[in-house]
Order: C-alpha cells, then structure tokens, then sequence
C-alpha cells in the first residue's frame, strides 16, 4: 500500500502562559491577526485558545492557553522562519526595536545569518536567512541566544 500524501502544514501550536500577553506579542512582533470566529472555548464560554493568521507563515498560528507546557518550552526554539537575506535581518532588527522586542544581533549560524527573539513564555522564535555562506564562516556558538544548540 502507497504512503497517503500529505498536503502541507494546517497549523502549528505553541502553549502559552498567558492568551492576551501572547496575542499582544505575536501581533506586534509579527503583525499576527487573530481569526476571532476560530477562538476556541470551553462549553462554559471560557477562551482557550485563538487562532492567528501570520502574513508570510503558510500555516495558522494556534496559541492555547497551558501554563505548564509554556514554561517547558522557555528557551526552546522549536520554529525557524525564513527571511530572504541579510537585508531582510535588518529590516526585522528595525522592526522588533521598534516593537520593543529584544533581540540578538545577526549572528553567523551553520549554514546562514540569523536573529533570535524570545516570546513572553521564553519560547526562542528564529529568523534565518535562505542566503547561505560557506564552512569559512564559524558559528557565533558562544552567543546566549543559542545557548542549548
């Protein structure tokens, strides 16, 4: 029997301590906007959940109110998002400072340039360059925000 195809990614879901600080965070950092008639709740009303459409992601947004799954993942990078190139960096370091939003200056990774920002629950979110360099360039691996790489 054939392997089923798959059809992409539908959504990625990422636990947060807090649903107000997140929404308010990824729509700053990422101009998210919230599909309100997708907003998830408990038969009692309660919100659990919302559902954000980030320009430039593909899939949905799901942030779902966990508190302790958050805090597992603090300092964890569990998405890498794609930018065009170094330029592209720049563009997102104005971005976030005027955001307020701290973050890492472009550092040299493996294979590309990257900045990593951290969400209010700690998770890391990176943004990395589809321009590549070669083995000549070392990895800024002593970089606090590539700790546990």
């Amino acid at each position: 029997m054939a392997t089923p195809i798959l059809h992409g990614i539908h959504h990625l879901k990422f636990p947060v301590a807090d649903l107000d600080r997140s929404l308010t965070f990824y729509t700053r950092a990422l101009n998210a906007r919230r599909i309100e008639t997708w907003d998830h709740r408990h038969a009692d009303g309660t919100l659990y959940a919302v559902i954000l459409d980030v320009p430039g992601l593909g899939p949905y947004l799901e942030l779902r109110l966990d508190p302790i799954q958050a805090a597992r993942q603090a300092g964890f990078d569990p998405v890498t998002l794609a930018v065009r190139d170094q330029s592209a960096l720049d563009g997102w370091i104005a971005h976030l400072d005027a955001a307020g939003i701290a973050h890492s200056p472009i550092l040299v990774a493996i294979q590309a340039w990257l900045v990593v920002f951290a969400d209010p629950d700690g998770r890391r979110l990176r943004l990395y360059t589809q321009e590549t360099h070669g083995p000549e360039l070392p990895p800024n691996e002593a970089s606090p925000w590539l700790a546990g790489d």
